[in-house]
């Protein structure tokens, strides 16, 4: 936790940190062990520098979604594969169009906060 911080302290440059890393991580494996070990870790830094909790959450499911569509873990694509019979990399294949819109959200909502808590905003009364 220290060292991040101690490389920037600006919110975007550390989001933009832990998004490379998580989509690397995505890649190599599961969602929910991911989650276990790292957002304790991940949390303080997040609060450290500012960025809002409920923000993070979604920049983290959204980076473990893509790493769960990517090879070479790519559960999500097994899955699919397997419940239509079709073969994995005509699911890739497919897949690819959504797979780059994804990752477009995913830079939105990541730099673009009010995207992800607008409605928290919302429905909290804490609309500025």
């Amino acid at each position: 936790t220290e060292w991040v911080v101690t490389t920037s302290n600006d919110p975007v440059v550390i989001l933009m940190m832990l998004n490379v890393f998580l989509l690397i991580l995505g890649t190599l494996m599961d969602s929910v062990p991911i989650m276990v070990m790292l957002v304790p870790i991940m949390v303080p830094i997040i609060i450290k520098v500012g960025v809002d909790p409920v923000h993070f959450g979604l920049v983290l499911l959204i980076n473990l979604m893509i790493g769960g569509l990517t090879p070479p873990y790519g559960i999500l694509l097994f899955t699919v594969s397997g419940i239509t019979k079709v073969p994995v990399m005509e699911v890739v294949q497919a897949a690819l169009p959504f797979m780059a819109a994804i990752f477009i959200v995913l830079v939105l909502v990541t730099y673009v906060p009010a995207i992800s808590l607008l409605l928290p905003n919302l429905l909290m009364g804490n609309v500025k």
